[in-house]
């Protein structure tokens, strides 16, 4: 995942851990959040934006609820966003 984003806002992070906190009350939910605390305090973490990621992808249909009540993780868990990533590329 070479395409993580450069600079993590720590304020949109804990808007979204109180979204998620609040609204969201399903398996691997707590996970989640729990590697969203770990970023906010060492946002600059590239493995834990990973972790992110694979949590995310771990999420099932609860991706749907992540997603809108906290939209602003999308920019921690897209890995290509314009299909740019081809079959033989290591992206991880």
């Amino acid at each position: 995942m070479n395409n993580i984003p450069v600079n993590v806002d720590v304020a949109r992070i804990e808007e979204a851990i109180e979204m998620l906190s609040t609204n969201v009350k399903a398996e691997g939910i707590d996970s989640f959040i729990s590697i969203l605390q770990e970023i906010k305090l060492a946002p600059d973490n590239k493995l834990l934006l990973r972790q992110l990621y694979d949590a995310f992808q771990n999420l099932g249909i609860t991706q749907g609820a992540v997603l809108t009540f906290a939209p602003s993780i999308y920019d921690l868990i897209v890995v290509d966003p314009f299909n740019e990533i081809t079959p033989d590329s290591d992206y991880r």
